[in-house]
């Protein structure tokens, strides 16, 4: 094989190597695509309807507020039961609420407190996807290509983001907002289809726990006496939540900074999937992911967001929006891979539970926060903030490391210290996991 070869080999081991991961990676492709779509189609419709930016980031909170209340509860879910069928479920509710959507808007009868509804309950179906899928990876691909298939998983998203918004801007131009609404709707038939045709018996899968009062709050007690768990989310809650606000920031970018319509901003967007894409394949080959690594990808990617901020044409705008791509979703897959190669088995469900909470629940506050500067004081401030924010955060991440020597230590799945050390009384697993674990450390 040639070096060529070799390297493309190791980018796509997970897809060559797994038949489930090879469906779930095919119809997330075609189902991504149909998501990008409805997010342009959708924020330029809530724009029409009310010209606000406070009211896109009143929408983007609706969309994913329900993570904060119900996210530990699907995370729980997630544990308990099978994860195969929990998202044939989630998927095929997707599906419905976007075919709902395409009918009221092609009908003319949408109304911006109809689009608040819809995205409400969208919201109350990512509280149970999500958790669900981000656990599902390790049960696809097993513990040693997480971090791949979850880079690959992040390079469709990606990747998509840079042909989903220019089929959106195309459609919207050419026959209207609706027919975004209706693709997506049946692009969801690809990834269902998938997890249908997989083979369970494939899957990794591993012993669910028996249902039992206190397990979410045990979840909870888990990661905070971790620090390579709770340090990363309390990072990635601080920038999800205040740096993160490009579904807000993009169209008032594009209007109003740069005088430009549903074009621009589908523009914009697939500029920075570009740019996402080949930060996700860069991360394909890493294996081990660490909170140092992390905390650097923090301040990298602030540095890029206030230059962005900064840029004062729009073609040095659409250059800077490269490499801020690249480094978003480095910190993305650094945070991801870090969580779920840390956590035991038996806790991965809640502990992607809070992963979405803090990824998708800080929308509810940044969200409007975002929205709110941007009217007041110009988009390019509000992005600037956000940068500024997750500058701040990865040089206090940096000193937090280095205050409790965890500089050098990596995820490794296997035996973890507080198992071993931390007794049943306080949430721990009993002491033949404990002692399981300890032999195969």
């Amino acid at each position: 094989m040639t070096r060529i070869g070799l390297a493309i080999h190791r980018t796509f081991h997970s897809v060559s190597h797994s038949r489930n991961f090879r469906l779930f990676f095919v119809g997330q492709i075609v189902s991504v695509t149909g998501t990008w779509m409805q997010s342009v189609a959708l924020a330029w419709l809530v724009l029409k309807l009310t010209d606000s930016g406070t009211a896109l980031g009143i929408q983007a909170a609706l969309n994913f507020g329900p993570m904060l209340v119900l996210g530990a509860w699907g995370g729980l879910l997630a544990d308990r039961r099978d994860k195969r069928r929990i998202l044939i479920v989630t998927q095929s509710a997707f599906a419905l609420l976007a075919i709902a959507l395409w009918a009221l808007v092609a009908t003319g009868l949408v109304t911006v407190g109809i689009v608040y509804a819809l995205s409400l309950l969208q919201g109350v179906v990512t509280a149970v996807d999500m958790p669900t899928r981000q656990s599902f990876y390790a049960e696809m691909v097993g513990p040693r290509d997480l971090t791949n298939a979850v880079s690959l998983n992040s390079a469709v998203v990606t990747g998509t983001r840079i042909v989903g918004p220019a089929l959106a801007g195309v459609l919207i131009a050419t026959i209207g907002l609706a027919s975004s609404f209706l693709f997506n709707g049946i692009s969801y038939l690809a990834v269902i289809g998938g997890l249908i045709a997989m083979r369970p018996e494939e899957l990794h899968r591993t012993e669910a726990p028996q249902a039992r009062k206190g397990q979410i709050r045990e979840g909870l007690a888990y990661v905070w006496r971790t620090p390579e768990l709770r340090l990363p989310l309390v990072w990635m809650a601080v920038v999800y939540m205040l740096s993160f606000n490009f579904s807000v920031l993009f169209p008032l970018l594009a209007k109003r900074t740069f005088a430009g319509d549903v074009g621009l901003y589908a523009t914009l967007l697939a500029v920075m999937g570009a740019g996402s894409m080949i930060g996700a394949l860069a991360m394909a080959r890493q294996k081990h992911p660490t909170p140092l690594r992390l905390a650097v990808a923090a301040a990298a990617f602030g540095i890029m967001t206030v230059i962005a901020a900064t840029a004062p044409t729009l073609p040095l705008e659409l250059a800077i929006l490269l490499p801020l791509g690249a480094s978003s979703m480095v910190f993305m897959i650094i945070g991801n891979s870090t969580l779920q190669l840390t956590s035991r088995p038996d806790m991965r469900g809640r502990v992607m539970a809070l992963y979405g909470i803090v990824f998708l629940g800080g929308t509810p506050f940044g969200g409007p926060i975002a929205g709110w500067l941007a009217d007041a004081f110009g988009p390019r401030t509000s992005l600037a903030v956000g940068g500024v924010v997750a500058i701040a955060t990865g040089l206090a991440g940096l000193w937090t490391l280095g205050r409790l020597g965890l500089v050098k230590r990596r995820a490794v799945p296997g035996r973890r210290r507080e198992v071993v050390e931390v007794a049943i009384g306080t949430g721990s697993t009993d002491p033949e996991l404990a002692a399981r674990e300890e032999l195969t450390a």
